[in-house]
């Protein structure tokens, strides 16, 4: 084990690194700032502002092929910002023109050129042509390199396919031209062996678009069957083949595949393959020893190509996003120290393994040449990688110290290639990038070779469920919130409840454990209650699983009248005392409520992939958002208790609520928990009783939280759990002492229910509260300058996810100009590739929509749209023999004014129109009797502030998915006829079932005040 303990090799590496950056220093490159482009990466180092607004423009540049679109969004990204293109006063002058879109050629021209400039810093070409000068020039150099085909996403399959013939190509189109190339003796041994000059890096993610952690076997499975051709070539070509590392959900996958394909008979001899591992994850130190034992366990060496890493920004907000535990060191010395022990640890594996050392990084390149000596490697026993166009001089003098250096070449188009281009200006311009640190003349040289000094033990790396979060200073990063644990009230702090990763096999073990357990007990029967005792009913209600119809989930007793008049007469029992409970002893049991929810978090979770259709994460998250709503409530109702005091001398005047009495729930199937559970606890931790009838599709969900409620020691005649068919139903929203109705469902019951609740029949001396949730028409908006990899994905599971069942899923999208054709083109193919199935199949996004009734009305809807539009995808399902499977299906070019436009389907049918222009596209958006969720992609920050104003919906979502509203950070509801937009898992719910009362006391006696004496 080496570290900086090592008061020799600490010494060696210091004298290394101090000599290779005088040679650095002293070199012809050396401070030069000769090129605009240098000078512009500079001054965008010093300012933050233009750092940002420079980066968010760049990566919208590919996508404005107008000019006077160009202007535009110059102007709306720098107009309060001084850039360093010309003088302040002419700078803002020329600003102020690109803005009402003047000389918008003469704009274009420089700022295009300005960014190819700066692009081809970073990208050696978009072709192979072009990419094998450079490639060439860099052989001449004395370097080798390595090929990555630029781009970050791929969609769908048809896109997966398409990069899997691009990686085959390059091999086939480089081999014969690298062969006529002059020797390198430097470059052409390879650990006493020859050294493949044709090298190729490849991200597996593209090769399979619905790689995903939760599904890893089926993953890996597909990932190797593309990766294999490709694999085989290389071999035959005799090229090297590196598999890139990406973002830590795939981490594991790629370890998998890398292992697993590796000790296949066809490539288990193989030595000119490699991996790259990623020192910024703190599981990075564990994976590596793990790869060295599978290295001596093959017997063939293969290269490990060790990196900082890429993702550390997304990583990092993601993680703090969730509320998961950060997967990298939120520290860069923690960064430094894990690369250096990694360093070690690959290099005393030698030769069963062979190390990349991937760092412009001066004191990392020199720890590794220390450790080589003390190791006695020879400069072929290990290479050293660096990327194109940054760290020039470190590459010339590791060359000139005999060393093998590599280069990262990425080529391709400018498009897909933008995400590579701002990683790498990020790492640029970054505070602490490797670059700046390692090249700022004014940083002492002691300051650049000084050891990192970790703040834990990167050698033994705490498992990831422990590790902490970089943002929760300065962010709402979730963490242990006052409800866990025992449910105390030390902090009125609300956190979400983080879903599942699934990233680690004890999470996906867990969960499929869960739903063995719930299939072999599935055909239960559970009773109502009433009161918090069993009742049973003289009618059934059967629960079945959409994906196998035969297969019985389990009954219930099916109230009428007689049992609705029953259970509101235990609510309305039960109020007096509930109501005078104070408002944290309510809370308290509501915590152990969720606290007893959460222990049992897979198993509900299990129940709805059975009950409802719902697929892995989408049952996991439904789970989450009951947990939080409980915990949410709880708190909002202690607050709320608190009474809100206006006094002046002479008087005093209390603001106070009080619960309204007893109530009504009324539940859809969709979101078999989260809904029922906010719906019917929300009243009760504000004081009110309820009684809960949950559609007859999915009562035994709820049923099963009906008995925790009663487990977690709330009254009897609190909460009442009535399935039930309409005569229920009927029964408890014209009942007499029904106080308020909470409804969420369709339009047509919703207006029903507001018709009925308005009547007030005899002995009714209360006016009937109404929260009704019913739907909606959601649109999508596609700008013209979108990033359609967000934006094609985003919709896909806005649309689809869940066979589009949910109140907020997208079931319009309005493209605007002239993307409509790549975008709908890449769409359908994206929603081809979208894995329809039953639920327990982790792989499944599209699962079975609810029943036969929705089944046939969806079918028949689409029978007749295809009358009337143009079909461009209908997903067969005829491979699966049981269940209500219907496939994504998309209509193009459809009339705004259709019923298919209009009305709400509830399932997996999307509708497809064009806009003539952003205006036109938020008309279009607005013109339904819904107001619900929608959505805009779009990168014009004065088209995002359009849309802010316009858009009139109750949830407006931004560049990202219009589904998954979470409690408090989302609170959920619209208006028009998509309901009284109540906003479930908002600050102002729980006021629905509250009357505020004002009290005002006169506190004079004849003439005598006690605020005298105070």
């Amino acid at each position: 084990m080496f570290s900086t303990s090592d008061t020799n090799l600490e010494q060696r590496t210091q004298q290394i690194g101090r000599d290779l950056l005088d040679r650095a220093r002293s070199g012809f490159w050396w401070g030069r700032k000769s090129t605009y482009e240098e000078w512009f990466l500079q001054r965008m180092m010093s300012s933050d502002d233009l750092r940002i607004a420079a980066l968010r423009f760049v990566d919208v540049l590919p996508a404005l092929d107008d000019d006077r679109d160009l202007a535009k969004h110059l102007h709306e990204y720098f107009k309060d910002i001084t850039i360093p293109l010309l003088p302040g006063k002419l700078t803002r002058w020329g600003l102020d023109r690109a803005g009402r879109g003047q000389n918008a050629g003469t704009i274009a021209r420089i700022v295009r050129s300005l960014a190819n400039r700066t692009a081809t810093r970073f990208i050696a070409g978009n072709n192979i042509a072009t990419a094998q000068h450079a490639l060439h020039r860099l052989h001449r150099q004395g370097m080798g390199f390595t090929l990555d085909l630029l781009g970050e996403a791929v969609v769908s399959e048809t896109e997966a396919r398409t990069y899997q013939q691009q990686y085959l190509d390059l091999l086939k189109g480089l081999a014969p031209v690298v062969q006529q190339w002059g020797a390198q003796p430097q470059l052409d041994q390879l650990s006493g062996r020859p050294a493949p000059r044709l090298n190729l890096s490849v991200k597996i993610s593209a090769l399979y678009s619905q790689m995903k952690a939760v599904d890893p076997d089926h993953s890996a499975q597909r990932l190797k069957e593309e990766l294999r051709p490709i694999l085989r070539e290389g071999r035959r070509l005799g090229a090297f083949i590196t598999l890139d590392m990406e973002s830590y959900d795939t981490k594991d996958i790629t370890l998998r595949v890398f292992r697993e394909i590796l000790t296949e008979p066809e490539f288990i001899d193989w030595p000119d393959v490699g991996i790259a591992m990623q020192a910024y994850l703190r599981d990075t130190a564990g994976d590596i020893e793990r790869v060295i034992a599978f290295a001596h366990q093959r017997g063939t060496p293969f290269l490990v190509r060790l990196v900082r890493g890429a993702y550390w920004d997304y990583e990092c907000v993601i993680a703090a996003q969730n509320g998961w535990a950060n997967p990298v060191w939120s520290r860069k010395p923690d960064t430094d120290a894990c690369y250096e022990h990694c360093l070690g640890l690959l290099m005393r594996a030698y030769p069963h393994v062979e190390t990349a050392v991937a760092t412009h990084n001066v004191r990392s390149l020199a720890r590794a040449t220390a450790l080589a000596e003390r190791l006695k490697l020879h400069p072929d026993n290990y290479e050293v990688q660096m990327l194109y166009g940054m760290a020039d001089v470190l590459k010339h003098r590791t060359v000139e110290a005999g060393q093998r250096l590599r280069v990262y070449v990425p080529f391709g188009e400018l498009i897909p290639g933008m995400a590579y281009l701002v990683r790498r200006l990020l790492e640029n311009t970054g505070s602490q990038s490797f670059l700046r640190m390692g090249f700022a003349e004014d940083l002492p040289t002691q300051q650049l070779l000084a050891a990192p000094q970790p703040t834990t033990d990167v050698a033994a790396p705490p498992s990831v469920k422990g590790a902490t979060t970089v943002f929760s200073a300065n962010h709402a990063t979730p963490g242990t919130h006052a409800g866990k644990g025992g449910g105390g009230l030390s902090s009125e702090t609300f956190t979400n409840e983080s879903p599942r990763r699934f990233t680690e096999a004890g999470e996906r073990d867990a969960f499929a454990a869960a739903l063995d357990d719930v299939r072999s007990r599935l055909g239960l029967h559970l009773p109502l209650q009433i009161a918090g005792e069993p009742v049973e009913a003289a009618e059934k209600l059967t629960s079945i699983n959409p994906a196998d119809p035969q297969q019985v989930v389990g009954t219930t007793g099916s109230a009428g009248e007689r049992e609705a008049d029953a259970a509101v007469a235990a609510a309305n029992r039960a109020f007096s005392e509930w109501s005078a409970t104070p408002a944290r002893e309510r809370a308290r049991l509501l915590y152990h409520l969720a606290d007893l929810l959460r222990q049992r978090r897979d198993e509900f979770a299990a129940w709805e992939v059975f009950e409802a259709g719902k697929p892995w994460k989408e049952a996991d998250g439904d789970v989450c958002e009951a947990i939080d709503f409980i915990n949410y409530y709880a708190r909002r109702a202690v607050q709320l208790e608190q009474p809100t005091e206006l006094h002046v001398p002479g008087e005093t005047n209390d603001y106070i609520y009080e619960p309204r009495g007893p109530g009504v729930a009324i539940a859809p199937w969709n979101f078999p928990l989260a809904i029922p559970v906010g719906m019917s606890i929300a009243p009760v931790a504000a004081g009110n009783t309820v009684v809960l009838k949950p559609a007859p599709q999915a009562p035994i969900v709820t049923g099963l939280f009906a008995q925790l409620v009663r487990e977690a020691g709330i009254p009897e005649g609190v909460y009442n759990f009535l399935p039930g068919g309409d005569e229920a139903g009927k029964a408890l929203v014209r009942h007499k002492d029904v106080h308020f109705i909470a409804f969420t469902g369709s339009e047509a019951a919703g207006t029903q229910i507001n018709r009925v609740a308005s009547d007030v029949p005899e002995n009714q001396n209360h006016l009937k509260h109404v929260i009704a949730e019913m739907g909606g028409k959601n649109a999508i908006i596609i700008d013209t300058d979108a990033d359609l990899d967000d934006a094609v994905l985003g919709t896909a599971y806005s649309a689809f996810g869940y066979a589009g069942q949910k109140c907020s899923a997208c079931s319009r999208v309005i493209v605007v100009g002239d993307n409509y054709e790549p975008f709908l083109k890449r769409l359908t193919e994206a929603a081809a590739s979208l894995k329809v199935g039953p639920a327990d199949d982790p792989g499944t996004i599209v699962g079975p929509v609810i029943d036969e009734d929705g089944y046939n009305r969806i079918n028949a809807t689409i029978d007749e749209a295809a009358r009337h539009h143009q079909l461009a995808l209908r997903v067969k399902t005829d491979h699966l023999p049981t269940g209500y499977f219907i496939g994504p299906t998309i209509f193009a070019d459809v009339d705004p004014a259709s019923t298919l436009a209009q009305d709400e389907i509830f399932g997996p049918v999307l509708a497809v129109m064009k806009a003539d222009s952003f205006d036109h596209a938020l008309q279009l958006a607005n013109g339904t009797r819904f107001a619900l969720t929608g959505g805009v992609y779009s990168r014009s920050p004065a088209n995002l502030a359009k849309a802010r104003r316009a858009f009139r919906v109750g949830n407006l979502y931004l560049n990202r998915k219009i589904t998954g509203a979470m409690v408090n950070r989302q609170p959920f509801a619209g208006f028009k006829m998509s309901g009284t937009n109540s906003k479930a898992g908002g600050p102002d719910y729980l006021l629905h079932f509250l009357e505020p009362r004002t009290i005002t006391e006169n506190t004079i006696r004849r003439g005598f005040s006690p605020d005298i004496i105070q």
